[in-house]
């Protein structure tokens, strides 16, 4: 059996653990930039917020209702996940994290020896304890009906944090309830295909027969089929390991000059780079794109994108970030005032990468040993410690706006939590 525990509202609930005062009490977390509302509880919910609203357009809901409003702290998020996995991989021997509040947990064997809802429901109680985050745990024979069986277990409270699927009978009663859209693996398209077929419910996806499901869909659409009927076959890693990873910030002021520009591009295509040797990958192209502010109709409007192709798939921040700032030479218009700029890196490869006999970075290896350095220093001692200089200082103009941030109060010294008696 598989479990994937599930933190909820976990943004929200993490400030809330550094603002008891807030319990019972609508809490809303902002973007990037305080630009939308990326998550919020359910008693912000029921005033009519919803996920994703522009900040600016509820303002007037969330001064009415006196709506608790906090930036966006990933740093404290990501602290905070890593003292809950800690308690995860503490109770089961061999875990997997799929993201920041998500964690697949491999139960075979625990079923001899424990009531494997009664020993979950030990786990969610003692998370609760210890980091004051609830959980929500689904248990299944496969990862999509986990997590189906874990939003059964968010939604409705009489099944005390952990609901199982351990039955036929329990596999169809959930598949009948449950949205279609909602399924793990099925995407927007996928689904509007499945309901021009005449497919409504998750049960009647799964009750077609295999060979019409191989007809219609690509692999990912009868894996998605197979584990449905309770047949395991997705690999997290195949999932995580993405056919392009990005990272692009609206700036907290706009910025007209080519070092500016180049300072975020060089940021951004860091935290790609970071991201791609997280996954023990490499990637063969690095795009860059730049835009003005679409909004501001007084000013000229411009937008474009790059892109560079790597003789050899890399995941040498020095190497991307250099292709990358290449392209802001090729793209940069003067007298543009900048809203956003960002850095994709596509065609993506795992494992090791054939060499060229006359690779145009010699001491690639090298290379690879520094980055992996950086990585450690930066983990060990906070995010950006270590950073390339033409990043530029942590008050540049185009850094994101943070005005309601929460201190980090798990990872600086400096912003440790003070108490007054």
């Amino acid at each position: 059996m598989i479990a994937l525990a599930d933190c909820n509202t976990f943004f929200a609930s993490v400030e809330k653990v550094f603002h008891p005062g807030l319990k019972g009490k609508p809490v809303c977390v902002l973007s990037s930039n305080d630009g939308n509302i990326v998550a919020l509880t359910t008693e912000a919910k029921a005033l009519g917020i919803k996920r994703g609203a522009p900040f600016f357009q509820v303002k007037d809901i969330i001064e009415k209702n006196h709506v608790a409003v906090f930036s966006g702290n990933i740093m404290l998020y990501a602290a905070m996940s890593k003292r809950v996995q800690s308690i995860m991989r503490q109770t089961v021997a061999r875990t997997e994290s799929y993201s920041i509040d998500e964690q697949f947990l491999y139960l075979d064997g625990y079923e001899e020896h424990y009531d494997l809802v009664e020993y979950m429901r030990g786990m969610v109680e003692k998370i609760r304890l210890w980091t004051d985050i609830p959980v929500s745990v689904g248990i299944a024979r496969t990862k999509t009906l986990a997590k189906v069986a874990s939003r059964f277990a968010k939604k409705y409270k009489g099944y005390r944090s952990v609901c199982i699927i351990d039955s036929e009978e329990k596999r169809r009663k959930a598949l009948s309830m449950f949205e279609l859209a909602d399924v793990w693996g099925i995407g927007h398209r996928t689904y509007e295909k499945l309901v021009s077929l005449g497919v409504t419910t998750p049960l009647q996806f799964a009750d077609k027969p295999g060979d019409w499901v191989q007809r219609h869909f690509h692999k990912p659409g009868y894996q998605t089929w197979l584990e449905l009927n309770g047949t395991p076959c997705i690999s997290t890693e195949e999932i995580l390991r993405r056919q392009s990873i990005s990272t692009s910030r609206s700036f907290g002021e706009m910025i007209s000059s080519k070092d500016q520009l180049k300072a975020s591009v060089a940021a951004f295509a860091s935290s790609c780079a970071n991201t791609l040797r997280s996954q023990g990958s490499s990637a063969g192209a690095v795009s860059v794109f730049a835009c003005s502010n679409r909004f501001r109709e007084d000013l000229e409007q411009y937008s474009n994108i790059g892109t560079a192709m790597l003789e050899i798939p890399s995941a040498d921040t020095l190497e991307l970030t250099e292709a990358a700032l290449k392209i802001v030479d090729d793209i940069y218009r003067p007298g543009i005032m900048y809203k956003k700029s960002g850095v994709i890196l596509s065609h993506i490869v795992s494992g090791t990468v054939q060499q060229l006999l006359f690779d145009p970075v010699p001491n690639r290896e090298e290379r690879v040993v520094l980055s992996e350095t950086i990585d450690s220093m930066n983990h060990k001692y906070g995010l950006k410690t270590v950073r390339l200089a033409i990043e530029g200082e942590k008050n540049e103009k185009w850094k994101v706006k943070s005005e309601h941030r929460t201190p980090n109060y798990l990872t600086e010294l400096s912003e440790i939590m003070t108490i007054k008696i």
